[in-house]
């Protein structure tokens, strides 16, 4: 951090077209953290927006993960310039935005994420990002290029707005939220009812043809290799707490099986 480059490598991943690996970290662990960073994931996404951890727990996990290759992006709680702007200045490499609906809310994350004039990010040399006042002007002058923003669609209305959406040219890529997207069509919870499959088609195609990252979320290791054939760049193949409970599950299960 003091006296390095800020360089996000996941982001010139992506525009070489490689596909990448990421896992969610959602229960605001700083050890949970560290062993996915070791373990050798391009990337994982800290959860804010339904997970636990506030910004302390945040710089925590990052800490956990340096010396790692994994950049690390956060699912921000909201579309909120003042939350965006302290979860950049803790130093991660990008942001997911939840539940972006229109070309005017994506704007705004593009503004909440970049220093003046391209944005409204407030301007300090103190913060981790800038290593406490010891990396100050490599980082303001290379985050507005380096840091990756995606948004999330989620809702009805922002596939409708998908066209007016990806005209944004520094929109680096967008996330289809499955549970969300079917649930807000009125399918509750349901991912593979026809109409939303039908819509989660054509974002995935018209986020292709617009030359953006396309990002989601597997269930497994067959649902992940089925989405990367049809161009996702960046998925998710786990969940820190999901995959561990998962676990226990199975493990329980065998001991019950022969034991009880």
């Amino acid at each position: 951090m003091m006296g390095s480059v800020f360089r996000n490598n996941l982001k010139r991943m992506l525009k070489e077209g490689k596909k990448t690996a990421g896992a969610w970290v959602q229960i605001a662990s700083p050890f949970t953290a560290e062993i996915l960073s070791q373990a050798g994931f391009d990337w994982l996404l800290i959860d804010m927006e339904h997970g636990p951890g506030d910004i302390l727990t945040l710089i925590s996990q990052l800490q956990a993960m340096k010396g790692s290759d994994a950049s690390a992006l956060v699912r921000a709680p909201w579309n909120d310039f003042v939350i965006i702007k302290r979860i950049l200045d803790t130093g991660v490499h990008g942001v997911l935005v939840p539940y972006v609906n229109t070309k005017e809310e994506v704007e705004t994350a593009v503004r909440a994420c970049r220093y003046p004039r391209e944005g409204i990010r407030g301007v300090a040399g103190s913060p981790r990002a800038q290593g406490y006042g010891q990396n100050v002007m490599d980082y303001l002058r290379r985050a507005n290029e380096e840091i990756l923003l995606i948004t999330a669609v989620e809702s009805r209305e922002a596939v409708s707005n998908l066209d007016e959406i990806l005209e944004v040219p520094e929109l680096d890529g967008v996330f289809i939220g499955p549970m969300d997207l079917s649930t807000n069509m009125g399918h509750m919870g349901n991912a593979d009812h026809s109409e939303v499959k039908e819509a989660i088609v054509t974002v995935e195609r018209k986020v292709l043809e617009a030359g953006k990252v396309l990002s989601t979320i597997s269930g497994s290791w067959e649902q992940a290799e089925q989405l990367y054939e049809r161009g996702y760049q960046m998925v998710t193949l786990m969940a820190d707490g999901i995959s561990l409970g998962r676990l226990a599950a199975t493990k329980l299960a065998q001991f019950r099986e022969v034991y009880r």
